[in-house]
């Protein structure tokens, strides 16, 4: 029933900065907890960062200082900048529930090189 679409991927220099989005449909976006993970190609995902229903954050220890999540419920958006880029920050994300009850959308690809 839901679906979650993200963007605002693409190609930044080490050191850059992306924002990401992720806008949710079919159902109210504030009961849910909502993550941001990635993933390499033969890796699984790795959740990075985590918001809760009452806006506390979470995040893994690579990123942490570098990304921040946030969430616009009225919009149905959740967000996550992303400052200081590295190369190891390559992969592509997803936005989804850490419960794991929803579908995972298609990604954004974010590639860090010079």
């Amino acid at each position: 029933q839901v679906q979650l679409v993200e963007s605002g991927g693409g190609l930044v220099q080490p050191g850059g900065s992306l924002r990401l989005s992720c806008a949710a449909s079919g159902r109210p976006f504030s009961i849910y907890g909502m993550g941001w993970y990635r993933q390499n190609p033969g890796k699984s995902r790795e959740l990075v960062a985590a918001i809760d229903t009452s806006g506390r954050t979470t995040y893994a220890d690579s990123v942490k200082g570098r990304f921040t999540i946030s969430r616009d419920n009225a919009k149905n958006t959740v967000y996550l900048q992303m400052n200081s880029l590295k190369s190891e920050d390559t992969a592509v994300y997803y936005c989804n529930s850490p419960q794991g009850t929803l579908e995972w959308g298609q990604g954004t690809q974010v590639t860090v090189s010079s």
